[in-house]
């Protein structure tokens, strides 16, 4: 009986203690610098695609649409719509930044992939380029895994170019995917 009692005791001090840490600890979090720099990708815009399917062969060309709204200042939720081999393609992106981490992070997920990518990546020194890391299944080596890297180069506030490349092995960086945005 004593030990239920000694128990009961500790669980309701170290409840106590929880409760006040998130009533007097826990401060509303602000968002940052990085965070405001993404609030620059909020609006529509539209999207010229280009996709390698190959090295060597000419690109795949289509258009797409993206719409990215703002969560609570923190966060970017991009929707992007577009055709691709004749059929309707959608793709979510969540970009963030992880204070404690001190990097850009996100997430990506699309209608023709089963694959979640996760992102971790860092901004450049001018401010324009974040350069994004993400390892998922590579279409050039079908069955197996690469690093990715995908970059982000805002050259104005209204015109922003989206690059993927694919990294197979430990050999050179392979460009897959350029997308121009322009703000509608």
């Amino acid at each position: 009986m004593r030990t239920l009692l000694v128990a009961g005791a500790l669980a309701a001090v170290l409840a106590a203690g929880c409760a006040s840490i998130e009533r007097d600890g826990t401060k509303t979090a602000q968002p940052q610098q990085e965070h405001a720099w993404l609030m620059k990708f909020v609006g529509d815009w539209t999207a010229e695609i280009d996709v390698l399917k190959e090295p060597g062969a000419p690109p795949e060309r289509s258009r797409g649409t993206e719409s990215v709204r703002a969560i609570g200042g923190f966060w970017i939720v991009a929707e992007n719509h577009a055709t691709y081999q004749d059929k309707p393609f959608s793709g979510i992106m969540t970009l963030g930044y992880d204070p404690d981490r001190k990097r850009y992070v996100g997430t990506w997920v699309d209608s023709m992939t089963s694959h979640l990518w996760t992102y971790s990546g860092t901004l450049d020194s001018t401010g324009r380029v974040l350069t994004l890391e993400s390892v998922g299944p590579c279409t050039m080596m079908a069955g197996q895994m690469a690093n990715f890297r995908e970059t982000i180069e805002f050259k104005s506030n209204d015109h922003r170019v989206f690059t993927s490349a694919v990294q197979a092995g430990d050999g050179p960086w392979i460009r897959t995917v350029t997308v121009n945005f322009r703000r509608k």
